[in-house]
């Protein structure tokens, strides 16, 4: 009989998003190469990064869309969900590779430094590579780092706490208790946008710049790179309540909300290791500020 389904596969219908969402990638960097260079292009190259972070913000709706559509069309079958499970693990899998590279740029700096000298007064760092005498620190003479037990560690606190209020959310959402479900979501929000504030708060009143030294460009690296993972992930969380509220979800079929617990936990398990390693292995020794 023509038409009829007679697997658990999902096939999936013909969309322009996977194109404009390519084209748009092609845009958005293309204008931030040309943002090197406002000398030649001028305001061209914002228009054009604009552009095309606009489009790609188009394609994440839609195509979004488009996925939760089909979930709740039934499309999902128990097979379809493995494999999307199959390709979470992949996507958090290259998103650790991608921050042990953040890592091992840091302990190459720490371990292998360079001779130093820090200026207060202007936050200028000079290499003194080859110079008799000069003694290599990961950390320049002279320059404050934050102090590891202060804002840092009630980051680690409230990433602590958001890990247990979105597994509450999760055993709710299993047990088909839709109050505790939002209750848990609602929380595990809240901590997060109160982190991103924290942190936020912490680069305004960190005592050195982004560049200058190696120190400083591997700190704000890794931990704004993982400062976007968590607003990212609160994004994610907050579209799961926005979806419960319209009903979705059931204890059998959760996938998107289970990916957005799953990258949740990733972000914390991140941000653990970044507290142990640059926060308080990177700066002791120092004078904090």
């Amino acid at each position: 009989m023509a038409g009829k389904v007679n697997h658990d596969y999902h096939i999936l219908e013909p969309d322009i998003w996977p194109l404009i969402g390519s084209f748009s990638a092609l845009t958005f960097t293309s204008g931030m190469v040309l943002s090197f260079h406002p000398d030649l292009f001028g305001a061209a190259s914002s228009f054009v990064m604009w552009a095309g972070l606009a489009g790609l913000i188009a394609t994440f709706f839609m195509w979004f869309k488009n996925i939760v559509v089909e979930a709740q069309r039934g499309d999902h079958t128990p097979v379809v969900q493995l494999h999307m499970r199959y390709g979470m693990i992949l996507f958090i899998a290259s998103e650790v590779m991608f921050f042990v590279g953040w890592f091992w740029s840091f302990f190459d700096f720490a371990l292998f430094p360079t001779p130093l000298t820090y200026d207060e007064a202007t936050g200028a760092t000079t290499s003194l590579f080859g110079e008799a005498g000069a003694l290599a620190a990961f950390i320049p003479e002279g320059m404050q780092v934050l102090d590891p037990f202060a804002l840092p560690l009630l980051n680690t606190l409230i990433l602590l706490c958001s890990g247990t209020t979105v597994t509450w959310a999760h055993h709710s959402l299993i047990h088909g208790d839709r109050t505790g479900l939002k209750q848990g979501l609602w929380a595990t929000i809240a901590l997060g946008a109160l982190f991103s504030c924290i942190q936020a708060y912490e680069y305004a009143a960190a005592p050195f710049g982004f560049g200058g030294n190696t120190y400083s460009s591997a700190f704000y690296m890794a931990t704004g790179f993982h400062g976007f993972h968590v607003l990212i992930g609160t994004i994610f969380l907050a579209v799961c309540l926005y979806r419960t509220y319209l009903g979705h979800f059931t204890p059998r079929q959760h996938f998107g909300f289970e990916a957005a617990a799953w990258y949740w936990h990733f972000v914390d398990v991140v941000w653990l290791f970044l507290f142990v390693a640059i926060y308080v292995w990177g700066g002791w020794g120092a004078v904090y500020h």
